[in-house]
């Protein structure tokens, strides 16, 4: 799982280019610093709107607050959906939960361990450089195609595989059985607030997951129940891919 943490820290540069297009279509969704309080309040009634920083009248790489705040609203859900798969992931592997098949084709299986993070050390590099390349692929693709998030496009939303391009195109990663394309916008919206929630909520549960493998009683509900890791739970690879000094 531990790719999945870095996936939280790490993102493909061409996240951070902005667009050059400077005209509005009618269809673009432009939310300010106004539109964030109201989600704030539907997300939680008692806490509001909270911005210390305030990040949200920012104008990140020369925009404008609008495309500043599409880019932390597009982080925000990106995270917050790796940190759920990276929850449930965590507590499959510490129960010792894995497919019945070899892990890799050289006949490896999956490891028997009661600390998740010590299963994604099982893993050979050159499959992690698959998944990351698998992961460097989806970034491009959401970078590249539709309107992007910066622009007026909606935050959170993945566009859609081609058919014509990628086989099973049909099967996409934000609907890929076409449950919710019927659904009411004020449905959508009432997901959205659960989405953000829960993604929020996750955040902190592999983080604290993490915490305490690491920091034996750093957090003390989790004292007892979570074994100790002796790891590096920030290191991706075996080796370190940067230059030793």
């Amino acid at each position: 799982m531990k790719f999945l943490l870095s996936a939280l820290l790490a993102g493909s540069a061409v996240a951070f280019a902005p667009s050059s297009s400077s005209h509005r279509a009618s269809t673009d969704l432009h939310e300010t610093s106004e539109d964030l309080a109201t989600l704030a309040k539907k997300c939680n009634p008692l806490l509001g709107f909270f911005d210390p920083l305030n990040l949200a009248e920012q104008s990140f790489w020369d925009t404008t607050p609008e495309a500043t705040i599409g880019f932390l609203r597009e982080s925000e859900i990106k995270h917050g959906r790796i940190a759920m798969f990276a929850f449930v992931g965590y507590i499959v592997h510490a129960n010792g939960i894995h497919f019945p098949w070899a892990m890799q084709l050289d006949g490896t299986p999956f490891p028997e361990v009661s600390n998740a993070p010590e299963a994604w050390d099982s893993i050979s590099d050159a499959a992690k450089w698959q998944i990351f390349g698998f992961i460097g692929f989806l970034e491009v693709w959401r970078e590249v195609n539709g309107k992007h998030y910066m622009s007026g496009g909606k935050p959170g939303e993945f566009p859609a595989f081609d058919a014509s391009v990628i086989p099973g195109g049909a099967l996409n990663l934000y609907d890929p059985f076409g449950w919710h394309k019927n659904r009411s916008e004020e449905a959508k919206a009432n997901g959205l607030v659960k989405e953000i929630n829960n993604g929020r909520l996750a955040m902190i549960g592999i983080l604290g997951f993490l915490s305490e493998g690491k920091v034996q009683g750093s957090v003390p509900l989790l004292k007892g129940i979570i074994p100790p890791y002796s790891g590096e739970p920030m290191a991706p690879f075996s080796e370190s891919i940067f230059p030793h000094f």
